[in-house]
């Protein structure tokens, strides 16, 4: 797990940090590490998967009843 270094906080931000953690029950650090982890990974964001099932949901969905040839295919020869 990585690991940073904040230097040269204002004492009122650090003073402030330190309230806001004891209000919410955890530790300083504990509480750095939601506030970055609610600026950079936001619940509201848009996840990869659900815009690709929205785009193809767009375009018409997918048709699962597709017949396949089942007739096995030759090997590749190298020779």
């Amino acid at each position: 797990m990585s690991s940073i270094t904040v230097r040269n906080i204002p004492e009122e931000t650090h003073r402030a940090l330190r309230v806001r953690a004891a209000l919410a029950g955890r530790s300083t650090e504990a509480e750095v590490r939601a506030i970055l982890e609610s600026a950079t990974r936001p619940q509201t964001r848009i996840k990869l998967g659900s815009l690709l099932a929205d785009i193809g949901r767009e375009a018409g969905g997918v048709d699962l009843d597709i017949v396949r040839d089942k007739t096995p295919s030759e090997p590749l020869s190298f020779e």
